[in-house]
């Protein structure tokens, strides 16, 4: 499943890159360059849906997982994410360098080493990333994919705000209703059941409360870590890449940091690579390409068909944990607080365009 999930996405990748190259050449493939941007939208919103489901399903399976010996320590697995995540950004730097080793070391030396201030930037949004991806493994040991799926969307919330405050963005009135109607959402997914109850009780691994806490500043770390990079972004000519190497750096260093100071005990007994087999390995491989999916995402797609996507990962969420992982039982009140959340997806991307506009070919 590993060779496969990392074939689908070099073809994938290599086709961003080739598709890159087909622009630059000039007018003449101009539909041609259409018809591939059209394709790369929709491969990577597949991949998208793919990835993020998978991640959550698997991440929660190996999470709780009962298995003898110790369990892998999720703070070594958000490191090699990081580690994963540089060398796969490496790799599509050297693509981008038409395949030469000293086109590939004078862009690194000269976007990295020769920029130590635009490197030192990414060390806020990287350090708050890294403490993000623990926390969601905290969320993932105590909640269900399904009610987890739904509450993360509360990062749209804390997005939007961060970029009122941050970036001086105006929202519309579709925007700010579908704020509401998000929180809304949630407040009813997080509505207490005698299902849940029940399930509480013969729950003895984790806490509820535990993992909605986890879940809340994970959505504020993401929103404020996001706007921070979208800023940067935005402020200098750096290629998406180049920044994710930055940000791989960094956080695999306060990855490390974490390791030390929350697990060095376990560390030394029993090892870094403690209670690892295939499922963990799976869960590195798709968090460390979970961002490179996402800058594709935003690169080919709009905020619309990304908002599909995710409903679509929380519909195939909540449909496989019922059905396979047997540890959620919806009811209405969560299939309700779950459309309301979808729809505040949706109702946030929308943007109402003038009638009698005509649109550029």
């Amino acid at each position: 499943m590993v060779l496969l999930w990392e074939k689908f996405l070099y073809f994938f990748f290599v086709m961003i890159a080739d598709q890159e190259n087909t622009i630059a050449q000039g007018d003449d493939v101009e539909e041609n360059n259409q018809e591939m941007s059209t394709n790369l939208k929709y491969l990577s919103l597949g991949i998208l849906v793919f990835q993020t489901t998978s991640l959550v399903l698997t991440m929660r399976y190996s999470r709780t997982l009962k298995e003898e010996g110790p369990r892998y320590l999720s703070s070594t697995a958000v490191v090699l994410a990081e580690l994963l995540k540089i060398l796969s950004c490496v790799l599509l730097v050297y693509k981008d360098s038409k395949c030469n080793l000293r086109t590939l070391n004078r862009v690194l030396h000269d976007e990295i080493l020769n920029k130590p201030m635009e490197t030192l930037k990414l060390a806020i949004p990287s350090g708050i990333y890294t403490l993000q991806n623990n926390l969601l493994y905290v969320a993932l040991s105590n909640l269900d994919a399904a009610t987890y799926q739904v509450t993360y969307q509360l990062k749209i919330l804390t997005t939007a705000l961060f970029s009122v405050s941050m970036l001086s963005k105006k929202l519309g009135i579709y925007q700010w209703l579908s704020l509401v109607i998000l929180m809304t959402g949630v407040a009813f997914v997080q509505w207490p059941s005698d299902s849940q109850a029940t399930a509480a009780k013969e729950h003895s691994a984790g806490s509820q409360f535990v993992g909605l806490m986890a879940v809340l500043i994970a959505c504020f770390s993401s929103g404020f870590a996001g706007v921070y990079f979208e800023k940067i972004l935005k402020e200098t000519k750096q290629s998406v890449w180049i920044r994710n190497i930055q940000l791989g750096f960094f956080g695999s260093i306060f990855g490390l940091m974490g390791v030390y100071i929350y697990d060095g005990e376990q560390l030394s007994k029993d090892g870094f690579f403690q209670g690892y087999n295939k499922l963990t390995w799976i869960v590195v491989v798709l968090q460390a390409l979970g961002g490179l999916v996402i800058a594709a995402v935003i690169k080919y797609a709009d905020n619309i068909l990304k908002g599909f996507a995710t409903s679509l990962s929380i519909i195939l969420s909540t449909l496989i944990s019922y059905f396979w992982l047997q540890d959620f039982v919806p009811t209405s009140v969560f299939f309700f607080g779950a459309i309301l959340v979808i729809a505040a997806t949706f109702l946030y991307g929308y943007d109402p365009k003038p009638a009698g506009n005509p649109t550029k070919a």
